[in-house]
Formats: structure tokens, sequence, C-alpha cells
């Protein structure tokens, strides 16, 4: 690592290459960076002091030491070619991420579902208990309104994807895993056994003296626990585990647990967050912060105080007794524990669903038309699907809608646009109504516009 030098970013605006650059400026780095788009994650960064590029051309590397791109780029992107040519330095955003995470005690968060709402309250419970930390996340941390910060002390905390194989890069002092599901199979030529094993060997490059922090609840962890060979601690709710729960009180936007290590109470932890997959986050953020050597009471206090990550639960509006909810929830799972997070309101539930690539519909149909048993309503909009993904034949929204009428929901309907959606639900909400917006794509913007049309 060398703050002298000047690092480029392609594709600056997007939330982990944002969260890198920021690190990096407020390390001393000269930073640019370019995207299609100005948007309010790149005006942050140009105040801070980066220069900011709108477009792509090859002139815009000019002087640059190290180049930056993040999985979304295509390989023939003008920056990216004209810093081949020169002889510039090229990394993959998680090999850049890496450099920072490795050269530190790194803590790596990974799993099918929670990275960010756990990263996030790992990186507040050690920021509000003095440890200031470093913090690199994909999602922006609703308490101290970011998703990065470059801090003094000696741990870096950040989400391990698994989505592209990108967690393979790091070396982290303690790894976290909450979850493994069938997931973005199709980067791993739709071998789910492949996935596993890519878990295991994240979980073995933890370094000598780190540590392994597993969910026991989870059967794929389970199943992969016999090929770890360092030091593993498990938690669960469920399952026998090191660390326990019990005695969960799950309330409307809030839940508390006990939580015991071997059988001896530890104490209460109470969650301004709600639903039960925040007691496994919130156990796995106790774990971590207590062997970052920040002692059960002041966890306690700290997490408390977390109030969530940008569209994980987060509230959009309240008003007349109608309330609106957004998540980024896009796979079965994640769908199925945000909408039983959201019945803890004992509102009526209306769950509106984008779904997020071809490919995931394809591979996850059957489990989608499970996830929506317990809503009371469900809208299901069109694919969104990232530039460059071709149709899948037979794979579409309208298709998915006859399932969940068949399998979990008589409830659901296809509105095809956004557009669609927000007059329907302008014309039918009522008080007492719960809408929750869901998906990795631009559906928040359902959720905003009809919070500020119901306020206004």
């Amino acid at each position: 690592m060398n703050t002298s030098e000047h690092v480029h970013f392609i594709g600056i605006g997007g939330y982990g290459m944002s969260a890198i650059a920021r690190v990096m400026l407020e390390m001393g780095y000269k930073v640019t960076g370019s995207d299609v788009a100005s948007q309010e994650l790149t005006e942050k960064l140009a105040a801070k002091g980066a220069h900011i590029y709108l477009g792509h051309t090859a002139e815009q590397i000019k002087g640059a030491d190290l180049v930056v791109y993040s999985t979304a780029l295509s390989k023939d992107n003008v920056e990216r070619v004209a810093a081949e040519a020169q002889n510039i330095p090229v990394l993959h955003r998680a090999q850049m991420l890496a450099r920072l995470l490795n050269e530190r005690k790194g803590i790596a968060v990974a799993g099918a579902h929670g990275k960010t709402t756990t990263s996030s309250m790992i990186a507040l419970v050690l920021e509000e208990c003095g440890v200031d930390p470093t913090f690199i996340i994909g999602g922006e941390i609703m308490n101290v309104g970011t998703n990065a910060k470059a801090g003094q002390g000696d741990y870096v905390v950040a989400e391990a994807d698994e989505s592209d194989g990108s967690f393979l890069q790091y070396h982290p002092w303690l790894g976290v895993v909450l979850n493994i599901e069938a997931d973005h199979l199709e980067n791993y030529d739709g071998d789910f056994n492949a996935l596993k094993a890519a878990y295991v060997q994240f979980l073995s490059q933890i370094r000598a003296d780190g540590l392994a922090v597993v969910c026991a609840d989870d059967e794929n962890i389970q199943a992969i626990l016999p090929e770890l060979n360092n030091q593993v601690t498990t938690y669960g709710i469920h399952q026998d585990a090191e660390y326990s729960a019990r005695d969960l009180i799950l309330g409307d936007r809030q839940v508390s647990f006990t939580m015991v290590h071997r059988n001896e109470v530890m104490g209460t932890v109470n969650l301004s967050v709600p639903g039960k997959h925040n007691v496994y986050n919130a156990m796995a953020t106790v774990i971590a912060c207590m062997k970052a050597g920040v002692p059960f009471e002041d966890i306690t206090k700290a997490i408390f105080k977390f109030n969530g990550a940008k569209r994980r639960f987060q509230v959009l509006g309240e008003t007349n007794d109608i309330l609106v909810i957004d998540d980024y929830a896009h796979h079965p799972t994640e769908i199925e524990v945000t909408i039983s997070a959201a019945k803890a309101t004992g509102k009526r539930i209306v769950a509106v669903f984008q779904p997020q690539r071809y490919s995931r519909t394809f591979f996850l149909l059957d489990a989608f038309s499970r996830a929506f048993s317990e809503a009371d309503e469900v809208i299901i909009t069109d694919i969104y699907a990232p530039a460059g993904e071709k149709q899948i034949e037979g794979i579409s929204s309208a298709k998915l809608v006859d399932l969940i009428i068949q399998n979990s929901n008589a409830g659901a309907r296809y509105l095809p646009t956004k557009e669609d959606v927000l007059k329907d639900l302008k014309e039918r909400v009522a008080p007492g109504d719960l809408v929750l917006t869901m998906g990795a794509g631009d559906i928040w913007k359902v959720g905003a516009a009809l919070a500020e049309a119901i306020k206004s």
C-alpha cells in the first residue's frame, strides 16, 4: 500500500466501488473515477476530493498508478483497455479490497443473506465502542450516513461476496459465514457443491491466529463443518452450538433475546430492528466484537442503537396508519424472513416484488413461488435484468405469478411496470396496510414515491 499513488475507479458509483474509493481518499490516495451518471454516492466522493468523470474515455486514466474495475464492467471498456495497453496495473474490486482487508485484522462477513446488515452491525458497535475501525460495506449504515470509513484502529470490516468467487481473495483474521444457499449458481457451472467448496476454501484462508464464526442452524454449514481445520466458533437458536439464543421476543420493529455461552447466561440483547433473522445477525456481531476485545455489556448498549442499513427493512414512510418499507430481499429465503418480520407489525401486508436476473429466477423459480404465503396480497413486476443478460425462454414474471397462485398465495397479481404498480397502490392502499417493496433492482422507487404521495 502506497498512499502517494493515484488510483482510478471505473464504475465508481456502485456501493462496493464507492466504499473502497472513499476509504482510499481518507487514507490519502489521489482518487479519480468514472461512471455513466452522477448520483448521491459520486457526489459525496466529489465533496471529499475525488475527481469524477461522467462517461468513459481512454484519456480519463491519465496519470493513474492503479486502475480498479468491478464485475459489472465489460472487458472491452475503453478505460480498462487503455490501462492494460499502457501496462498500468488493473485490479478487480475484490483484489483492491483484499489489499486493505489483508493488511490489518480483517473481519470478513460472508453468506447468502445478511452480509450487509451484519457487517454494518459490527462496524457500528466497534465505532461506538471506540475501536475506530475501517469499514467497507455494500450498503449505507443508517446511523452514520455512509458505507465506508478509514479508521485508525487495527480492524477492517467488510462483506465477503461469494456471488462471483471474489471472497477467495481474502485472508481475514475473522471470517463469518451466516448461511449458505444455492444462489449465483450461474457462476459455479450450476453446481451447488462447487459453491459449498468455495466457502470451505474461504474459511480455510483465515489467519492462524484468527477464528471462523459460523451459524450451526444452517444445514449447509453443518455439512461443511467436518472439512474445516481452523478454529471454529458456532452460534444458533435450534442446534447445539457454543453460543445460543433463548427467550426470543419478536416485536414490531424490535427484537430481544437472551444470549448464552455453553449454558452460562451472558445477558439480554435488545435490537431496534425486527425479525428472527436479525437474532442470528446480532449473535454473529456479538461474537466478532467480543473477539475484538469489546466487553459484552458495551456491545449490547451499542447494538441497541443500530437502526439498520439502507434498503434493509428501511422505513420509507408512515402516515395515516399506512407503513411503507423497502428491502433488498431478492432471494426466496430473504423474501420469507422479510415478510415474517413485517407480519410482527400486525398490519395487512402488501408485498411488491421485482425479480432480478433471468438466471436467478430460472434456478430458484419453484422456491420463489413458495415464498409469499404470509403476505395478504402479492404484486410481481417484470424481471429486472442487468445490461447484457439474455432472456431465458419460458422464464417470466407472468409465469412466476401463476406458480405463486398455485403454491403459496392466491392473491398474487402481475403488474409489469413500476408505473403500473404505483398507480394501483395509490388507488387501493388503506389505513392498516404495510406496503413492502422488495428486490435488488430499482423497485425502491415505487416505495419512495408511494410514501411521498401518502404524506402529501
